[in-house]
């Protein structure tokens, strides 16, 4: 199994196609986890900013 697996990573190295591809695919992904994180990063500033909203504006927080 361990010859399968390390035949399989390094297959990529015998053609220079899957080799550019692969790295595409690498950088893409580092594009989209970069992209997460500062969403993420929005995101609880934005909630932390709506939270101290509700806090300070007691009409929002009675019942209906």
């Amino acid at each position: 199994m361990a010859k399968a697996l390390i035949g399989h990573l390094n297959s990529d190295l015998r053609d220079p196609r899957l080799a550019a591809d692969n790295a595409r695919l690498r950088n893409r992904v580092a594009e989209l986890e970069s992209l997460v994180l500062r969403l993420s990063e929005d995101n609880d500033r934005l909630m932390a900013a709506r939270a101290a909203e509700l806090l300070n504006d007691p009409q929002e927080m009675q019942p209906a």
